[in-house]
């Protein structure tokens, strides 16, 4: 692991400047997204990442954990929407719950099932951005990087500034949102081409000897007419891991459920019943094996 750790910190993809883009430092930086591990800020041309404390970390867990357990309760499809697509309410709720975590001591919650899933999910995520950067970047799979010495930038909402000296390519939109505006324009055909790239991209990682084990249309954005990888925290090189998700992919029955399509494609079921098939004969054991490299795991 460090020997891969050192090959991503000096991977020749990532471009080292004298100084930060300008449009980084002139104004302020716009909240465009977050996960449960970072929140992204970006400028025109470049976004910057703020990794969230482990406090913040447990309470979405936490929060996460509640509302899944009560989802069933609440009407209509707020539960759904609240989990899909972070909202002022649950921003609001984090903050609350995170104040509870900070008063219970901390070693309660590691001793907890959210303590546990914080070790995993930090875990996948630290190892998934290695495998990005060494095995990945610099072949169009992954947006472009630069680094440059530490500079404060101001951002939009809290904490109002960051030190960063990295800023990755900002893509024009997540690869679920660019399929969304899609179907919500009618343009089936434009859609379905997007998924086609979707699966031909797939195997690109496999070649490299990577899996991605989380492979949500969100994790990828697109940039003029291709596919990247936006989020690498499921990536994995680990058969043990990979051979379990293959064993859960052959009991989905829609995986274009599972990739987050129902609403997308639920006026078109022949385009969701074709990328079905598709998906079903690309993501399996043989296929996967197929293509991983001779001298892989």
């Amino acid at each position: 692991m460090k020997h891969d750790l050192a090959a991503a910190e000096n991977s020749p993809a990532s471009r080292f400047l004298s100084h930060a883009p300008g449009e980084l430092t002139h104004g302020r930086l716009v909240r465009l997204g977050e996960g449960v591990g970072k929140v992204v800020y970006a400028s025109q041309n470049w976004v910057v990442k703020r990794d969230r404390s482990p406090s913040e970390i447990l309470a979405l867990i936490a929060l996460w954990k509640s509302i899944r357990k009560i989802e069933h309760l609440l009407p209509g499809r707020l539960g759904e929407r609240l989990l899909e697509k972070p909202s002022r309410q649950i921003r609001l709720l984090r903050v609350l719950v995170q104040g509870f975590t900070l008063v219970v001591p901390r070693g309660v919650w590691f001793a907890s099932h959210i303590g546990e899933m914080w070790r995993v999910h930090r875990s996948r995520d630290e190892r998934g951005e290695i495998l990005a950067r060494s095995r990945l970047a610099g072949e169009f799979l992954t947006p472009e990087r630069i680094q440059f010495p530490p500079v404060r930038v101001k951002v939009g909402g809290w904490p109002g500034w960051l030190t960063v000296s990295e800023a990755t390519e900002r893509v024009e939109a997540t690869l679920h949102q660019r399929l969304l505006d899609l179907a919500r324009a009618r343009r089936f055909e434009e859609l379905e081409s997007w998924l086609d790239r979707f699966l031909e991209l797939r195997p690109e990682g496999w070649r490299r000897g990577v899996f991605s084990i989380d492979s949500h249309l969100k994790n990828f954005g697109v940039h003029e007419n291709r596919i990247v990888l936006i989020d690498a925290g499921g990536l994995t090189d680990d058969w043990a891991e990979i051979e379990s998700r293959l064993t859960f992919e052959e009991v989905v029955k829609e995986p274009h459920i599972q990739l987050g399509l129902g609403a997308a494609l639920g006026a078109r079921p022949d385009i969701a019943d074709r990328f079905n098939k598709r998906w079903k004969a690309l993501v399996n054991r043989s296929e996967v094996r197929r293509h991983w490299p001779a001298n892989g795991s």
